[in-house]
């Protein structure tokens, strides 16, 4: 059986911080804690890459921060910065409104090789 390899955007790593007399947010921060269990017991593979090491230096808040890095403990496959991922994020993806950040997740996701299982976002 294949597992599911998800890629999630930086903010699902977040969300369980963010304003929870919102509805809405209170169903994403329990879907990105679903996600995290399943990853603990080895159902998806989660996906690490330069780019979430980068939002998470760029972090202002040292408690989030901390747990940020305890969840990517969950992420068993890492991304370092390559030129193909650069080379993707020049696509027709930043020509579609895609922040540089969003255009590099992206390309992260896409130089899987398997045209990525799953992009999460809460965006």
């Amino acid at each position: 059986m294949t597992t599911l390899l998800l890629y999630l955007d930086y903010n699902c790593f977040q969300r369980g911080f963010d304003d929870p007399s919102q509805i809405r947010i209170q169903l994403e921060a329990l879907a990105c804690q679903e996600i995290f269990l399943m990853a603990e017991q080895e159902k998806v593979k989660l996906v690490w890459s330069f780019m979430h090491e980068d939002e998470t230096a760029l972090c202002p808040f040292p408690e989030r921060k901390y747990e940020i890095l305890k969840l990517s403990k969950l992420c068993k496959i890492r991304i370092g910065p390559t030129e193909q991922i650069y080379s993707y994020a020049k696509l027709p993806y930043r020509k579609s409104g895609l922040s540089a950040k969003d255009a590099l997740h992206l390309a992260s996701a896409i130089l899987l090789r398997q045209i990525f299982s799953l992009l999460v976002t809460t965006d």
